[in-house]
């Protein structure tokens, strides 16, 4: 087995919010190498307590199977998308949850492993595939889009201001030679971004990857039908957690974090409600956390990460 290297982001505040206890049913939508896994099954799996972990990438999976090993029953580790989170947990038996946390994005180890082509730093076959049964891979993307969907992708998944020229070189270039490798693409991006515009503290090619890995697993859509699922299985007082590493995640969590905790939308002239909606989360955390100095010294990683987190509000009749 390939080893994995990940560390979990903010272990001890998502601990603190979550607050998992003896005998509570958790999901781990977003597994990784199983590290937040592990520390809420050390407090939840007494009494039948249970963590349900997915990831949709194998190498992950049997990472953290190794690492949980020794929680037998109590830790249950699910190949899949926590998109279709509603049919993992019904095909486990589990009806409702005390508590989940989906830490988003690209983990450490698969950056790190240049044969999966996540990084620009190492030459790889273009592919950013998390679930390796995936069809279409980011080299499918990059030599088969037309020139303008290229630019809306790298526009608004990577919020790249040169979006426009990029797609336009990437379409010069895939017209002289396919664009097959992560090097061909980062020289290409290279060269559409004016060399004196590059960024002192952001590589050129980050934003262009980010997007373009965010298309091929359908991260943001994936993101909103799961949180929606998680936070409809919570059961009252049941709190969930989320850390995102970018905009375009946080601003998703909080759109719906907020949807969930809003009451009455009736027009304000009306004396009485008439729409019956009513809050359905308390929102723990008015600002999202951030990774103390400390951390991001150890892992630098977690400089971008947001944490926030939600509680179940139980429904007055």
């Amino acid at each position: 087995m390939v080893s994995f290297h990940h560390l979990s982001v903010m272990p001890d505040e998502v601990i603190a919010l979550l607050q998992p206890r003896p005998g509570g049913i958790y999901l781990d939508g977003t597994l990784g190498g199983g590290g937040h896994t592990e520390l809420i099954a050390e407090r939840c799996s007494a009494d039948n307590g249970m963590v349900i972990g997915i990831d949709q990438d194998r190498e992950a999976l049997e990472a953290a199977g190794l690492r949980l090993a020794g929680f037998g029953s109590a830790v249950r580790l699910v190949h899949g998308n926590f998109a279709n989170l509603d049919r993992h947990l019904d095909t486990q038996g589990i009806t409702s949850l005390d508590g989940f946390i989906l830490d988003l994005g690209v983990s450490s180890h698969q950056l790190d492993s240049g044969e999966r082509g996540f990084s620009f730093q190492q030459d790889a076959p273009l592919d950013m595939r998390m679930d390796s049964r995936g069809t279409e891979t980011a080299a499918d993307l990059v030599n088969e889009l037309p020139e303008q969907e290229l630019e809306r992708i790298i526009r608004d998944y990577g919020e790249e201001r040169w979006a426009k020229r990029v797609a336009a070189f990437i379409v010069k270039a895939r017209g002289e030679q396919a664009i097959l490798t992560t090097l061909q693409l980062t020289d290409v991006i290279k060269g559409a971004i004016p060399r004196a515009k590059w960024e002192e503290r952001i590589h050129p090619a980050t934003r262009t990857f980010q997007a373009l890995r965010i298309a091929v697993n359908r991260e943001l859509e994936s993101l909103e039908q799961g949180l929606r699922a998680a936070l409809d299985r919570l059961k009252p007082g049941g709190r969930g957690v989320v850390i995102s590493f970018h905009s375009l995640e946080d601003r998703i969590v909080k759109h719906i974090f907020r949807e969930y905790a809003t009451g009455c939308i009736c027009p304000r002239q009306l004396p009485v409600c008439i729409c019956g909606q009513k809050p359905r989360v308390k929102v723990l955390t008015n600002r999202p956390v951030t990774a103390t100095e400390t951390e991001i010294s150890r892992n630098p990683r977690a400089r971008s990460a947001k944490l926030r987190g939600v509680e179940k509000i139980a429904l007055s009749s």
